[in-house]
């Protein structure tokens, strides 16, 4: 059989290597700073990205975005899945 995968939208940011800019402000969404602040995001060895998934832990590569899901659950994916599973929604209803 096969499948389509269902019209959902996600929130998500593409990580750069951190969370902040050069003036030291955040420039990932309030829920990114949340997790981070819980440890559900969290670096290792310098700047290497973790994400505690529904699956496990995850590491997240500089470029990956990292997405909220349906249920508020995080998880990484890579720049190519991303681009050919997604794509922008406007903000009307």
């Amino acid at each position: 059989m096969k499948f389509k995968k269902k019209a959902v939208t996600v929130e998500a940011f593409q990580f750069n290597g951190d969370f902040m800019d050069s003036n030291g402000n955040y420039y990932v969404p309030e829920w990114a700073v949340k997790a981070y602040e819980r440890g559900i995001l969290y670096f290792e060895e310098g700047a290497e990205l973790f994400v505690k998934t529904l699956e496990g832990v995850h590491a997240a590569s500089c470029g990956d975005y990292i997405i909220k899901g349906v249920k508020g659950e995080l998880y990484p994916c890579k720049p190519d899945i991303f681009k050919m599973t997604y794509e922008p929604a406007s903000d009307e209803p």
